[in-house]
């Protein structure tokens, strides 16, 4: 699996322990300098398993491919597709509904939705799907939703349950059975650089991801194109 981090807050590299020093090889290569996924990609603490680092210089990507002759979706699926040997690439993406966004979903095959269990990430959500529908009508008709995954749960709230059920009420089986709870073990890997199978295994949050992503795996492999539209 190959892993690629497109937001300039580096969240998904530092997480896994890496620093990208001047010059050392990024996603910003991927966009600007044309270079693939697979001349990029670096293997990582967890076997099968690469990253191609983000860079804090993907700030200013929109800038730089506004007036590039070549869209940004464009480079970015030239290089997504040389990844070498990846059977599944996962592109994290900024929050934002930039162009770096909008490129990735313009290149995907699905697009899975982490929702955390706050009030402004309702409003965050109703944006993203308009963007989905725009994306589909101009770009990329064939674009499905994998799922989304509930974050940052505190089933004891009524505002953790109320988003649950919102969710749950528009979207259906599209929302993932495993919840991810709000966990200071899960607050506290990425500061050490380890995943949390690695750094806490056995706790909620560790288990709750690795139902993630098996529910993840089944979706990808099994879900036919007809029941992943939203």
């Amino acid at each position: 699996m190959l892993l690629v981090d497109l937001d300039p807050q580096r969240n998904l590299t530092s997480g896994l322990g890496f620093t990208t020093p001047p010059g050392a090889p990024t996603a910003y290569d991927l966009l600007v300098h044309r270079k693939s996924a697979g001349e990029l990609a670096q293997p990582t603490s967890v076997p099968n398993l690469f990253l191609v680092p983000g860079s804090a210089d993907l700030a200013g990507i929109d800038l730089e491919l506004a007036g590039d002759d070549t869209s940004g979706e464009r480079q970015l699926a030239v290089g997504l597709r040389a990844a070498g040997d990846a059977e599944v690439v996962l592109v994290d993406t900024p929050p934002s509904l930039g162009l770096v966004t909008v490129s990735a979903l313009a290149v995907a095959d699905a697009v899975l939705v982490p929702v955390q269990c706050e009030y402004y990430a309702l409003e965050g959500l109703s944006q993203l799907m308009a963007t989905i529908r725009l994306v589909r009508e101009r770009l990329n008709p064939a674009l499905q939703v994998n799922g989304f995954l509930l974050t940052m749960l505190d089933p004891r709230t009524k505002l953790g349950s109320d988003v649950v059920r919102e969710v749950e009420s528009h979207f259906g089986d599209l929302v993932y059975r495993a919840r991810v709870p709000r966990s200071v073990r899960l607050a506290e890997a990425p500061s050490h650089g380890i995943a949390i199978r690695s750094y806490a295994p056995g706790t909620p949050g560790a288990e709750s991801y690795a139902r993630a992503a098996e529910e993840f795996a089944t979706r990808v492999f099994t879900t036919p194109a007809s029941a992943a539209r939203a």
